[in-house]
């Protein structure tokens, strides 16, 4: 059991390193693909938007698990015990 803990643990410092920067990545990316997307003809513009919207939503949802990690391991670990 101790070593599930330590596990999630280490999950837990892995998100609260990586998570905030793959977040804003994803964030930054998708408004330059929506900027760069203005320019493209129609059908080609719908393609990108799709993807920047994509980009946004993800970096967004990466962002409030890294912010919700600590309280996800919590309750975890509480479960396992």
């Amino acid at each position: 059991m101790a070593y599930i803990e330590n596990l999630l643990d280490s999950i837990l410092g892995v998100l609260r390193s990586i998570g905030p920067t793959i977040s804003l990545i994803m964030i930054l990316l998708g408004g330059i693909i929506y900027a760069l997307s203005q320019a493209q003809p129609a059908e080609t513009r719908g393609k990108w938007v799709t993807t920047a919207v994509g980009l946004l939503v993800g970096g967004v949802i990466v962002g409030a698990i890294v912010g919700a990690a600590s309280m996800i391991t919590d309750v975890s670990m509480q479960l396992l015990t």
